[in-house]
């Protein structure tokens, strides 16, 4: 166990090293009035006082630094050594509902919606460490690419992995909100979510996105949803080349925002428009900011008392100041 922090328990007790420079003061002045004087007529005689005798003169500091000693023992000195231990309470199962359709390649956001989107989401599992998130890609028809999982590196490349064209092109969003709320029907974690991304009109699938809605907030089941794309023009794909190269023309953007606003409404969730790539980073980082995960924290404190080590110190300066005066230095008394 490393102690890595030092205190004292009762700091106020070293007020009193203030007093040992005055006693240091009158023990001075007691030993010279202590001694007695003599007159002589020439000190040429006399020998310079020795090594020993310096060593009796010196004997009252012995006191001063057992008192010093004691006094910061007093203040009780210690080493802290701190164990912490976090706790995570039940985390939040995020399921990112992805449309993949052939308008995701429009090139408003750079180098194009799908590749910014991408780049965005994986930066978005990098920060949600506590929680499971999975991944449904949705566009004529969906499917699960990534389940619920706590692996994040599992997420992160099956997001690095989608691609235009594995499915059936068209945007059925009824289709990707239901397969994201299959996907969390049967989690009991703490909150539910769904982050739901597409850049049209509801236009394919079988399930109608009012029933999948409802069927979200029966299940407690927050979702946010967001529409990417400018406001006005922006170049999409409409067509391939000979060569299987896409073709690009000036299209109206259009995005059905009174439904995508409803189901946030509806499910307790919130409405958000990606016109750039600024403000789509800027909107995972307000539903990071908004779904959080509790994280209890227990911090464990283990002692090393010192102040014993101090008063063993103090002891055996006053008992070998007691000893030495009484023994070597008792002729000097």
């Amino acid at each position: 166990m490393k102690y890595s922090n030092f205190e004292f328990t009762n700091p106020l007790f070293l007020w009193g090293l203030v007093i040992i420079p005055f006693l240091a003061i009158w023990l001075f002045v007691s030993r010279n009035r202590n001694q007695a004087k003599l007159s002589i007529a020439s000190t040429k005689s006399i020998q310079k006082p020795g090594l020993y005798t310096y060593l009796y003169r010196s004997l009252w500091a012995f006191k001063l630094l057992a008192i010093a000693l004691l006094i910061v023992a007093l203040a009780r000195p210690r080493n802290v050594a701190v164990t912490t231990k976090s706790k995570k309470n039940k985390g939040i199962d995020i399921v990112m509902a992805t449309d993949v359709s052939g308008s995701m390649l429009a090139r408003d956001l750079k180098p194009n919606r799908l590749v910014a989107l991408k780049n965005v989401a994986e930066k978005f599992v990098d920060k949600r460490p506590n929680d499971r998130i999975g991944l449904v890609l949705y566009a004529g028809e969906s499917y699960t690419k990534s389940p619920i999982t706590s692996d994040k590196q599992l997420v992160k490349k099956a997001l690095k992995s989608i691609e235009y064209g594995a499915i059936e092109d068209g945007t059925a969003i009824g289709m990707g909100l239901g397969s994201a709320v299959n996907r969390l029907k049967m989690s009991k974690a703490k909150s539910k979510v769904i982050i739901l991304l597409t850049d049209g009109v509801n236009t394919a699938g079988s399930v109608d996105p009012k029933l999948a809605t409802e069927l979200a907030k029966g299940l407690d089941i927050k979702v946010y949803t967001i529409g990417i794309g400018t406001n006005g023009m922006a170049e999409m794909p409409y067509a391939k080349d000979q060569s299987g190269r896409l073709l690009y023309r000036a299209m109206q953007v259009e995005i059905d925002e009174k439904l995508l606003s409803y189901i946030a409404e509806t499910t307790g969730g919130k409405y958000f428009r990606a016109t750039s790539n600024t403000k789509l980073k800027t909107i995972y980082d307000e539903i990071d900011k908004l779904e959080k995960t509790e994280v209890e924290e227990f911090k464990y404190y283990n002692y090393k008392e010192l102040y014993r080590s101090l008063l063993l110190a103090a002891l055996g300066l006053l008992t070998l100041e007691y000893i030495l005066r009484n023994t070597l230095f008792k002729s000097f008394i």
